[in-house]
């Protein structure tokens, strides 16, 4: 009986594994398992801090070693590790597929598709499937939608996942409309950071973006959550050209006197928000613009997983970040795993391949009746095995 546990246990760290060695589910990889080690070796000499760096490093993509430096922080022996040699300790989940916004970027003005609510993740399968991946590594969750805080049982979801055993960090990422009121709760149940996206400071080019008005509830929120202790308070601002790329430099100022991290993203392509390259504000150009306008502009030592370039500036008591997806992928240190609101999961935000784990998650449920009457939970690593096993099923 112990050696079918060991076994069994074993066969559980290794769900990533079996999705990706179906070679139907694709991590969006950096051409091979050579080339993703070689990439990381090129970028461990650029880890630094408090030092002022030249052009060759402040461009570096990623750094640190990643692998030792990801073990040192875990003693959990089920680690999510992907054929090269990736651990995924991040797992981010949408709530829900409604957004109380219409951004441009993201959305047609007419909306999308929506799944009947009947098809999306309930609340206690949330928790059951968070908990299966936090007890094999996992030690950040990220709550995303469409607009998570628009879920009405948000602060229940928050309150169980918190209390997960091994969780690290509850994080969410919001527009704010809704933020301020509701995140004094939060806090209390357990959520322990945040991002909040804005675009402009503008408010007539706020309401043109996102094609609803809403401007001053988010700048309310950003300073909800400062005065309510998040440090920092991270703003992610997507910078196209022609529509916010003058405000680069307004955004930077936001850091002076306050903890925010400014996160500019390049703007990049999703189903229905008519991508063009000629829109795209590339990364060396929006530091370029930055560290023309400020003095001090000084590299920070990122985790090895970090998909942002972080810097700070001399005087400011915040900082600046740069996520590069379009022009320096950071693929080799990524260890994020997605579970979308409707069950399905997937490795990669690029990526097409999915898994659906509701039915995965229904299948177990059943095992679990035949394991024994009383409902009694089948073991983590047995409750992995099958989950794995499925997942195969699916892909095969």
């Amino acid at each position: 009986m112990m050696a079918l546990a060991t076994k069994m246990r074993r066969n559980a760290c290794i769900v990533t594994n079996c999705l990706v060695a179906s070679g139907k589910l694709n991590f969006l990889s950096v051409g091979s398992e050579n080339a993703s080690y070689s990439m990381i070796r090129k970028v461990n000499g650029f880890t630094t801090f408090g030092e002022q760096l030249d052009a060759s490093r402040m461009y570096a993509t990623s750094c640190a070693k990643l692998s030792d430096e990801i073990q040192k922080e875990t003693s959990n022996s089920n680690m999510l590790v992907d054929s090269f040699g990736r651990m995924h300790t991040y797992l981010r989940i949408s709530l829900t597929e409604r957004c109380n916004l219409r951004c441009q970027y993201c959305m047609p003005a007419e909306g999308v598709d929506l799944t009947s609510s009947s098809k999306l993740l309930t609340r206690n399968e949330i928790i059951r499937l968070a908990n299966l991946f936090v007890s094999s590594g996992v030690n950040k969750i990220r709550l995303t939608g469409g607009e998570p805080t628009i879920r009405k049982d948000i602060e229940d979801i928050c309150l169980e996942l918190s209390n997960l055993k091994g969780l690290k960090t509850l994080a969410m990422t919001t527009n704010g409309i809704v933020l301020a009121r509701k995140l004094p709760k939060l806090k209390e149940c357990g959520l322990t950071a945040i991002n909040i996206s804005l675009d402009t400071l503008v408010p007539a080019k706020f309401e043109f973006m996102t094609r609803r008005k809403g401007h001053e509830k988010v700048m309310e929120s950003i300073n909800a959550a400062i005065d309510l202790g998040y440090n920092p308070v991270k703003v992610n601002c997507v910078i196209m050209r022609g529509f916010n790329d003058d405000e680069i430099c307004n955004f930077v100022e936001l850091t002076r006197n306050k903890p925010i991290n400014i996160r500019f993203i390049e703007f990049m392509p999703f189903d229905g928000n008519v991508w063009n390259v000629k829109k795209l504000v590339p990364y060396s150009e929006i530091l370029q613009t930055v560290d023309k306008h400020f003095t001090g502009l000084t590299r920070l030592g990122d985790h090895p997983t970090e998909t942002a370039k972080n810097f700070r500036i001399d005087g400011h008591l915040g900082t600046v970040s740069f996520i590069t997806s379009m022009t320096e992928h950071f693929c080799a240190g990524c260890n994020r795993l997605r579970l979308l609101a409707d069950g399905n999961f997937k490795v990669c935000l690029f990526g097409p391949s999915e898994v659906n784990l509701l039915l995965v998650y229904c299948c177990i449920h059943l095992r679990m009746r035949v394991w024994n009457h009383s409902l009694r939970p089948l073991p983590p690593y047995v409750q992995l095995t099958l989950f794995s096993t499925m997942c195969c099923a699916q892909l095969s």
